[in-house]
């Protein structure tokens, strides 16, 4: 006979124990073991103890190498089936080798489940010979669990699910996290002492009642926006550190439908707009994905999209600032080129309406569609295609925590026909399908790439950008580590072509992610390792640092309404000279939208407790020490990054912290 040395790893979940008797069975490349009650002198009470329980399992000769195990729970006759999250079981063989089985999930049943050895890259093949676990079995249950589904046509497809309590256990919120979300949903309104206005259709008569309902909450951030809102320098500065700083491109050449002359922006001739290009200093802004779309409802009245063009002009000490707004893409006599040199109210109009079409742009392309919406993607077919051990599994697995859920509820409460957008934002309705259907269309992989995306909106050398400073040393360390991890496991291209379960996880992303599109130039397979490395680099880096900086600092921006107004009760001017405060005001939309977006902004920007911040990883999938290390060194480069931006954030009027490490979440996760 010969001993296995079984250790069970405590649960580190406050629910995440069990009274139910738990058995075993080990499976080698030489035989197997029986199936044997983990069971000790305390009984069930092993997995309620918060330490390591350990146990011995006989065999009457060595099975070999240890591929994987099988782990069943059972009920006790007062004690019905309950759920169990077990972290790892460690196996320590006759021969003196240690193998670890990573586990990670939720067993909530009776049924027997498996679970392979850590350290293996290709144990299916090790396991084809034994007969009962082909690949096609192993991967059923989770094909079963992970179903893709159809929300809208045009857009990303999603994992189907009917509830939050439908989900897989191991990918709901934790019970910290449903807490906190749940109550933060609900006392939204109150938290910003805004309930008693949430009926009120009036509109604002003074930016002063605005500023009282404002002074419940405000961040440092938000304080500095609403004390400049109407400057040019801070529009401008904006669209460089703000939370849509990717629509910005150097403007090389003018659009045909944008006729800006030199008379308008240089009356005194000093200058001229081709010497301004020819010199890097335009920049344009297009609004165009907005064009044609017709205003949703609210309260019954009709409100107000526009597609802008905006031009800007980098000034000698380096400001960035607004020269010439056209509110509609096609020129005509009651669509003016509103100018800095119009009256006041004019050109504030004007730049409300770009402000309030940001809005839209930045909520369902830049936010909802490029973070949420792919990273769902990414993590869905991950789940399905992808066996726990695998290393792509073991890379990625932390950077999908609570996105599934959060996505549900973005469903549920943002866009469906009672959400948050259908109700109370301009681009609710029609028009939010339109704009997401366009967005997908014309997203492009090299968009997606941070290094790729600065160059090709020319913006290597804009002053004072401090997303695209944060975010390239962020990207670059973040490749550095997959870099290194992906090459331990992955010596040659060969090894990647061959590899059936990557592929099939960038085959399902490009089918049900891109819808099958060349023209995005997703690949469709990957053929070497330093493909696979620039594609998991993007998928991590939009999951974390592209998600924070498009989402962290809403309520900095978007709390004090009149500088991002979710929707717009009037149409825009068609001849200059007709404006006021007063039209002003009957413009920016009314009480209770204008407090449904704040308690919307509120809740999307506010973690919770049990945030995991990038670069940490609580669960140890990996068991050899090359990637153990490459963690670490991941670590030490993150808090590096971090140091750098504390410091130069200490000279900033506004500082720049979205990109920085410790803000970052591992996921999208709200």
């Amino acid at each position: 006979m010969v001993n296995y040395k079984v250790t069970v790893l405590p649960s580190g979940l406050l629910n995440g124990t069990t009274m139910n008797s738990i058995f075993i069975k080990l499976v080698g490349t030489d035989g197997e073991s029986d199936r044997t009650w983990l069971c000790n002198f305390t009984g069930p009470l092993a997995f309620t103890a918060g330490q390591a329980s350990c146990f011995n399992v006989c065999c009457r000769a060595s099975i070999g190498k240890l591929i994987l195990i099988e782990l069943d729970k059972q009920g006790l006759p007062l004690i019905p089936q309950d759920s169990w999250f077990p972290p790892k079981v460690e196996v320590e063989s006759p021969e003196g080798d240690t193998y670890n089985f990573p586990i990670y999930r939720w067993i909530t049943d009776s049924e027997i489940k498996r679970f392979r050895e850590g350290t293996a890259l290709r144990v299916f093949e090790d396991i084809h010979h034994l007969g009962r676990y082909s690949r096609e079995q192993a991967l059923k249950q989770r094909e079963k669990d992970y179903r893709w589904d159809v929300y809208a046509e045009g857009i990303p497809h999603n994992m189907k699910v009917e509830g939050p309590l439908s989900l897989p256990c191991e990918v709901r919120f934790s019970f910290t996290k449903t807490t906190e979300f749940g109550f933060t949903a609900l006392t939204g309104l109150a938290e910003l002492g805004l309930k008693g206005l949430s009926d009120s259709k009036k509109n604002w008569t003074n930016l002063d009642d605005l500023n009282l309902v404002f002074c419940n909450k405000r961040t440092d951030i938000s304080e500095y926006v609403q004390e400049h809102w109407k400057e040019d320098t801070f529009f401008g500065y904006q669209y460089l550190n703000g939370i849509n700083p990717i629509l910005i491109r150097r403007c090389t050449a003018l659009p045909e439908n944008f006729p800006v002359t030199d008379e308008m922006l240089f009356p005194d001739g000093q200058s001229s707009l081709a010497d301004e290009m020819k010199n890097g200093n335009i920049f344009l802004l297009d609004y165009k994905r907005l064009d044609g779309l017709k205003g949703n409802m609210i309260n019954g009245k009709q409100q107000y999209l526009m597609a802008p063009l905006v031009l800007l002009q980098k000034t000698p000490d380096d400001k960035l600032m607004p020269i010439a707004i056209q509110l509609k893409q096609t020129p005509a006599d009651d669509n003016p080129i509103f100018l800095p040199t119009d009256s006041e109210y004019d050109w504030l109009t004007a730049k409300i309406f770009v402000r309030s079409a940001d809005f839209s742009e930045h909520q369902l392309n830049v936010h909802l569609l490029r973070t949420h919406l792919l990273a769902e993607v990414y993590a869905v077919s991950l789940l399905r295609n992808v066996p726990m051990v695998h290393p792509l599994y073991k890379l990625l697995i932390p950077h999908t925590r609570y996105t599934l859920q959060i996505n549900f509820l973005a469903r549920f409460a943002l866009i469906s026909p009672s959400g948050f957008f259908t109700k109370f934002a301009a681009s609710g309705g029609e028009g939010m399908g339109t704009i997401l259907k366009r967005s997908l269309s014309s997203m492009t992989y090299s968009s997606l790439c941070m290094p790729e995306d600065i160059a090709e909106r020319g913006m290597e050398d804009v002053p004072n950008y401090y997303y695209r400073d944060d975010g390239l040393k962020l990207w670059d360390i973040i490749k550095r580590f997959v870099g290194g991890v992906l090459s331990f496991y992955y010596k040659s291209d060969e090894e990647v072509q061959k590899d059936s379960e990557l592929q099939k996880w960038i085959s399902d992303i490009f089918e049900h992610g891109f819808l099958s599109q060349e023209n995005t130039g997703i690949p469709q397979s990957f053929t070497s390792v330093v493909e696979l490395v620039k594609f998991v680099t993007m998928v991590i880096f939009t999951g974390s640092g592209q998600h924070s900086a498009v989402n962290t600092g809403q309520y900095d921006y978007d709390g004090w309404m009149p500088n991002t107004p979710t929707s717009l009760q009037l149409p825009p001017p068609t001849t200059k000279g007709t404006t006021s405060e007063a039209t002003m005001l009957n413009t920016l939309p009314n009480i209770n939208t204008t407090v449904q977006g704040m308690a919307t902004v509120w809740l999307l920007s506010k973690p919770s407790s049990d945030f995991v911040p990038l670069g940490q990883y609580p669960e140890e999938h990996f068991s050899e020490e090359n990637p153990r290390e490459l963690i670490k060194d991941f670590q030490g480069e993150l808090e590096g990054l971090t140091t750098g931006i504390s410091v130069r954030n200490r000279k900033l009027k506004i500082p720049y912290t979205y990109m920085d490490p410790a803000v970052i979440e591992n996921s999208v996760a709200i």
